[in-house]
């Protein structure tokens, strides 16, 4: 993976968290339930987190290999955006019950990455 693509997805996933934390704070916060809004806020932390960490290993480019890269690229879709998903369809009262297997896969990616990561490290 090279050093500017694992920039770049840090930077979309960062840019795109701060876009769907501003429209859960503002738009969707007279739309959904506390329950609702407060699972959308997760898949927004998360999702930053993730894009962060993307960020630091991009510029510190020796410590990541692309299983660690697609590990968290692939965890943070699977995982943040199957929570917007869930929230927003419930919200709709159409629930698209499909989803919900589809975050846990999301969460054991990223703590796979993390694996991956601490065992590069040594």
């Amino acid at each position: 993976m090279t050093q500017q693509i694992i920039i770049a997805t840090a930077a979309l996933f960062g840019m795109l968290s701060v876009i769907f934390g501003a429209f859960g704070a503002h738009a969707l916060k007279k739309v959904l339930s506390k329950d609702q809004l407060h699972s959308f806020e997760v898949g927004v932390k998360y999702q930053m987190y993730h894009a962060i960490v993307l960020l630091i290993l991009g510029f510190n480019s020796q410590n990541i290999t692309p299983a660690i890269y697609w590990c968290f690229t692939v965890g943070i879709i699977l995982f943040s955006f199957s929570i917007y998903g869930l929230v927003l369809s419930d919200a709709k009262g159409k629930k698209l019950r499909f989803l919900g297997p589809v975050t846990p896969i999301g969460g054991l990616l990223l703590v796979i990455g993390w694996l991956l990561l601490l065992i590069n490290v040594f």
